[in-house]
């Protein structure tokens, strides 16, 4: 279960990317917001897994955006 204070965080963080990559799929957006999560799943400390979970899904959503243009 997510503490909700790490889901307010990556519901921000969502929205953040969603104004930073506006040609980006809301469903795209979301997906790689979860897909990043996953990857800290069973991580012990959870203070820094938001910084870490933005840093992966902007990475993902920024190749595709090169990949689509």
């Amino acid at each position: 279960m997510i503490a909700g204070s790490e889901q307010a965080a990556l519901a921000e963080i969502e929205r953040r990317l969603t104004v930073e990559f506006p040609e980006a799929a809301p469903d795209a957006i979301d997906a790689a917001v979860k897909e990043a999560h996953t990857r800290f799943a069973t991580s012990r400390i959870r203070d820094f897994v938001p910084l870490f979970v933005e840093k992966h899904a902007r990475h993902q959503l920024a190749g595709r955006a090169v990949r689509t243009t």
